[in-house]
């Protein structure tokens, strides 16, 4: 049992991880980033509202439902994140709506860092199991690495000795 209970924490953590390494390059876990009309934010929260509440899939209707906003000017959009994970993106001077897509990185994430368990299973299960395949690590490499230290100290010792004449 004890194992079982740092392994797979451990497993969802390093699965997890390689999505999210990825995540701009999958549209499926990130959608990406469109660009608006202009590097300058024009338009005011309740345009932006206005905006999201014509999106059905979004299920918008007050700020209640949304997560949060995400103001991009480089791009010249505003991500809107609704509760239920869907992604507006709009144009940060026309509010046109530019796109519409599901986001899913916030929920690897959650589950990445075990939040999406139970808030205490951060502390008390995926924190101890990190400390110990930390330590696993640590131990490990150190387990590799010994045996090539001790062979270049033999071979150092044994040219010292050569080097004194002391036969061998």
């Amino acid at each position: 049992m004890g194992r079982r209970t740092i392994a797979l924490p451990f497993l969802l953590v390093l699965i997890t991880g390689l999505f999210l390494q990825v995540k701009k390059e999958v549209n499926w876990i990130q959608p990406p980033s469109q660009k608006g009309v202009s590097t300058i934010p024009s338009i005011s929260f309740d345009e932006i509202l206005t905006a999201s509440k014509e999106v059905p899939e979004a299920e918008i209707s007050t700020w209640e439902d949304i997560d949060r906003l995400d103001v991009r000017p480089d791009k010249g959009i505003v991500k809107v994140r609704a509760v239920n994970r869907w992604e507006i993106q709009v144009d940060a001077e026309t509010a046109e709506v530019l796109q519409v897509a599901y986001r899913r990185s916030e929920l690897f994430e959650s589950l990445h860092d075990g939040s999406w368990f139970h808030d205490s299973a951060k502390l008390w299960v995926f924190l101890p199991s990190g400390i110990v395949v930390t330590i696993l690590w640590i131990t490990g490499m150190y387990l590799f690495f010994v045996p090539y230290l001790a062979k270049k100290r033999n071979k150092r010792r044994l040219e010292e000795r050569r080097a004194e004449g002391t036969n061998i």
